[in-house]
């Protein structure tokens, strides 16, 4: 794909076919994702690439623990809830994959089934844990380098056919993640990226989210 087709085309992928993800394929995008920037080239990420039973037993582990009201445990600090219009995007993107998916606003059962398929990593294959190391931790150049390779890694999935969801609540319950990925302690768990093969009739894979426009967000100095 050319660049722009890539990044005006990606979207987040909620459902995924079954079919498995060549490793191949994966260690691709991954060697694409690593030339991420880096501050002051620390390159503090690492990569846990998971599929089959040690994915099932943390998609298992994560929803039993969710339904039994065990609090979250992320590792990777939340902040405060979003509130202004932070919190209305997030309201926003909300409403627009509730409609597509049919989802009622009373409607508690389907609501749940939704949030629990975050805690499975909606069912993708493939789940990619990104870690950094423990000995940068409370640097604020760490998350800016986990991120700028998290958007990497997305679009060079896009770029070869797959789909990527960035997502918290699969590793909200850090312990499981912790355990059956096998993950050291010299690491600090930040994120999971869903990663498959997109499945089309799915109805949020069709979901667009609103984005602010190049005026809104940016202030020009010192042009004509």
């Amino acid at each position: 794909m050319e660049f722009d087709d890539v990044i005006l085309g990606r979207r987040s992928i909620r459902g995924y076919k079954p079919d498995p993800v060549p490793r191949e394929l994966i260690e691709e995008i991954l060697a694409l994702a690593i030339r991420a920037p880096s501050s002051m080239n620390t390159q503090p990420w690492n990569f846990t690439v998971l599929t089959g039973e040690p994915l099932d037993r943390i998609r298992a582990g994560n929803t039993e623990r969710n339904l039994a009201g065990i609090p979250h445990s992320r590792e990777f600090r939340i902040g405060q809830a979003f509130a202004g219009p932070h919190r209305d995007r997030q309201v926003g993107v909300a409403k627009q994959l509730f409609a597509a998916m049919g989802i009622a606003r009373d409607d508690v059962a389907m609501r749940q089934d939704w949030v629990l398929r975050g805690f499975r990593q909606f069912d993708a294959p493939v789940c990619i844990i990104i870690t950094y190391d423990r000995a940068v931790d409370g640097s604020d150049d760490t998350p800016f380098d986990c991120g700028a390779v998290a958007t990497a890694l997305v679009n060079a999935a896009w770029s070869r056919g797959l789909g990527t969801v960035i997502n918290s609540q699969g590793i909200m319950q850090s312990p499981v993640v912790r355990e059956h990925a096998g993950i050291p302690d010299d690491q600090v768990i930040m994120k999971s990226i869903a990663l498959g093969w997109p499945e089309e009739s799915f109805p949020a894979n069709a979901v667009v989210s609103m984005r602010k426009s190049v005026e809104e967000a940016t202030r020009f100095v010192g042009f004509d």
